[in-house]
């Protein structure tokens, strides 16, 4: 089969769900972040965790029965466990076609605070029996890596044109749980998901081990043009011990103050940590253990320190979500996480801390179900 080669600079080629894409004819890079945040953040993890691809995809209509792209991955691997699997989802006309895997690319390696690199080459995801006639693709990158296109190919005689969009852009802040590395795909996510049941465009800002409400964060959703805003909270604070009772609840008013200087009226969805047997009860910090999991030191006075549980956390955003109601904010809504993954759902968490992929699909299920959630998406789609 005779292929033309696609300019990535092409108009009819859309990132959608990074803020910042840096494109040539010849390669597209993306950043889920702006690049203005980069000078800010805190550490080289942050800016790996925001390269990666979760939530972002390349969007494009086509008659085309085949597809190809070239692209250089990064992917991370922790000492003595496996690369984290790099894959490639493709959806027809919002339905997932075909998965594809490289085991290719450079790798780092993280090995307690010891990191090294791993130089690899790039490598081809093709995807075939696409059918006939004009589709809506969208190439769902991989959450678990960096990743450069180099190259986009189809049939010679095929074209391409713009795609359609989702008339709301949600754009979602959290931790690894919201990142995905978990989940068995892409598309997989339990925001992915999530978003494709609502009917919105995502922007998925889940940074692994990375949520700690820096304000940079907070004034990029605050100019990021977003309809609806989701803010999952507490898990890294808690897991990392970066914030105590006393500065917690500071710390969010002043995060949603921020972007409520320059969304004034968003909806914003103030999301509790969903449960985690580790530290539920208790407070962190957490420590990962090699070959996987996670241990708790023992801390019999880190409460009476001020320390914070994942139950602490509800309680505290339920009350602030309470007090910004009651003192105007007839935008701000409130959803206990434990109504999207509980005690009971356990058995789905295999290290204790992330939901594994049946957890993201049944979070994502029932997040879109929930009242709360319909009720907060109405009231973006009811925005002028």
């Amino acid at each position: 089969m005779m292929l033309q080669s696609i300019a990535l600079d092409n108009p009819s080629l859309a990132v959608e769900g990074a803020m910042e894409v840096q494109r040539g004819a010849d390669h597209i890079r993306v950043r889920r972040l702006p690049a203005w945040t980069q000078a800010q953040s805190p550490e080289p993890a942050f800016d790996l965790m925001a390269a990666m691809g979760s939530g972002v995809r390349l969007c494009f209509a086509t008659d085309a029965d085949r597809i190809e792209i070239d692209v250089l991955v990064t992917g991370l691997q922790f000492a003595g466990e496996a690369r984290r699997p790099v894959t490639f989802d493709l959806l027809v006309n919002g339905s997932r076609h075909a998965r594809e895997a490289t085991g290719a690319g450079h790798t780092i390696i993280a090995d307690g605070a010891d990191v090294r690199f791993e130089a690899g080459g790039p490598s081809t995801v093709a995807f075939g029996g696409l059918g006939s006639g004009t589709k809506q693709i969208a190439l769902w990158l991989p959450q678990s890596a960096m990743v450069e296109i180099l190259a986009l190919r189809i049939p010679a005689a095929a074209r391409i044109a713009s795609h359609d969009r989702a008339p709301q852009r949600w754009a979602h802040y959290g931790s690894s749980i919201s990142h995905g590395m978990e989940a068995a795909g892409p598309s997989e996510t339990w925001p992915a998901i999530a978003a494709q049941q609502i009917g919105a465009e995502l922007t998925n800002l889940g940074f692994a081990g990375q949520c700690h409400l820096d304000g940079f964060v907070a004034r990029a959703l605050r100019d990021g043009g977003f309809d609806a805003i989701s803010l999952k909270l507490g898990a890294n604070i808690v897991a990392g011990d970066t914030l105590r009772r006393r500065t917690f609840a500071s710390g969010v008013h002043g995060f949603i103050d921020t972007i409520r200087e320059g969304a004034p009226s968003v909806p914003i969805l103030l999301v509790s940590p969903i449960f985690s047997p580790l530290i539920d009860p208790v407070p962190g910090p957490l420590q990962r253990v090699p070959g996987g999991g996670y241990r708790r030191p023992d801390r019999p006075d880190a409460a009476a320190d001020g320390a914070l549980a994942l139950a602490d956390v509800r309680a505290i955003l339920k009350d602030l979500a309470a007090r910004r109601q009651a003192a105007g904010d007839a935008n701000l809504f409130y959803l206990d996480g434990t109504a999207m993954f509980a005690e009971a759902d356990a058995s789905m968490m295999p290290d204790q801390l992330h939901p594994d992929a049946d957890g993201h699909r049944i979070m994502a299920r029932r997040f879109a179900g929930a009242a709360t959630v319909q009720t907060w998406f109405a009231a973006a789609k009811a925005r002028p």
